[in-house]
């Protein structure tokens, strides 16, 4: 079966790692999967063209209930949708877009959320069939490169390497956007670094991430405000930019899985979260998570158990100090915390179900 994938294809971010994953599970099971980033589609009258060329597609899937799906509702072949989180915990909340995903899900032949909790809310407000969502975590995998040097890294965030064996570095990892909140804990953090230098902050992601990639010019203008959403960004960064906080270079899966593991905790500042991989790959790696108490995040990380909540940039202190001196704490949420993504977030469990999935589309 020839399938068609639409997903964002933004470099270096959860929703490419993700279609890429479920391309190659689709493929594994001797199907023809070719992804496709929304952005460069004008209308779904393109897409619905693109289907019907020779060779045709027999089917497709669309990752994000909005920004993807709504492109395959002219298209007369068959389709299921993956839920990407600010569908279902943002866009539901503006009824024009409510109406195209109710639209989206009634057409759909499946659903899949990456949690209970976004399911039971797409139930919800998008009233749609239970019996039509389905619930897989995602699966999780890390590979951390050989050749990484965690001096360089530090040396070229602008860190001090003086005592880099000392730093207890906190790797924030997020994009450009603002439903991640990169700015939210600079000057609560700063004000700790001043009282122990030796803490410092990396915040590290995809610049990319904010600027899509449409080809029709009727895009321009999302275009142009996504990039002013940038500069105001860089320019609050630059008001804001505080002793012991400092910018990273995006880099390679593998080179940040690499940083990871030598950081002395994952910080998760989000909004809003489907499901953060980035929380994920860390238990996976041992390291102990500190992420925003918020619905997706909640439903993955449970308070002292596999990790730390916390609801405000002073929270955010008391739990970090907490991490520092209790070592008790620290060993129980690492090690609670990688066992949860072994027995959870299997790719073994994950491929079966999409290829199972991907059968009701035939």
């Amino acid at each position: 079966m020839k399938l068609l994938f639409l997903a964002s294809l933004s470099p270096q971010t959860g929703n490419h790692t993700t279609a890429e994953r479920i391309r190659s599970y689709i493929e594994s099971a001797g199907h023809t999967c070719e992804l496709r980033d929304p952005a460069e589609f004008q209308s779904p009258a393109e897409v619905t063209n693109l289907v019907s060329q020779n060779p045709p597609f027999e089917a497709a899937l669309a990752l994000h209930l909005f920004k993807a799906a709504r492109l395959l509702l002219d298209i007369q072949v068959p389709f299921g949708v993956v839920f990407g989180g600010t569908d279902i915990n943002e866009d539901v909340k503006v009824k024009q877009k409510r109406v195209v995903m109710e639209q989206v899900l009634l057409k759909a032949r499946f659903a899949v959320a990456f949690t209970d909790k976004l399911k039971e809310e797409a139930e919800m407000y998008l009233m749609s069939q239970s019996s039509k969502i389905y619930v897989q975590p995602q699966g999780i995998q890390t590979h951390v490169t050989d050749n990484f040097s965690w001096t360089e890294f530090l040396r070229s965030s602008g860190v001090s390497t003086e005592h880099a064996d000392e730093l207890r570095v906190f790797l924030l990892v997020c994009g450009l956007r603002r439903v991640k909140d990169p700015l939210y804990l600079v000057k609560v953090f700063s004000e700790w670094h001043c009282e122990n230098p030796l803490n410092v902050l990396i915040i590290i992601g995809p610049k990319k991430e904010v600027i899509s990639r449409p080809a029709a010019a009727a895009a321009a203008a999302s275009v142009l405000l996504q990039l002013l959403l940038i500069l105001c960004l860089l320019w609050k960064w630059k008001l804001l930019f505080k002793a012991g906080v400092f910018l990273a270079q995006e880099r390679s899966q593998q080179e940040l899985h690499a940083a990871m593991k030598r950081c002395f905790a994952m910080v998760n500042s989000s909004i809003s979260e489907g499901m953060s991989a980035a929380i994920l790959e860390a238990m996976d790696l041992g390291v102990p998570v500190l992420a925003r108490d918020i619905t997706g995040n909640s439903a993955v990380v449970q308070h002292e158990f596999t990790g730390l909540l916390y609801s405000s940039p002073k929270e955010f202190v008391h739990q970090a100090q907490r991490l520092l001196s209790d070592h008790e704490l620290r060993e129980r949420v690492v090690r609670n915390g990688k066992l949860y993504v072994e027995e959870h977030h299997s790719l073994k469990q994950e491929r079966e179900t999409y290829q199972r999935l991907v059968d009701i589309l035939h």
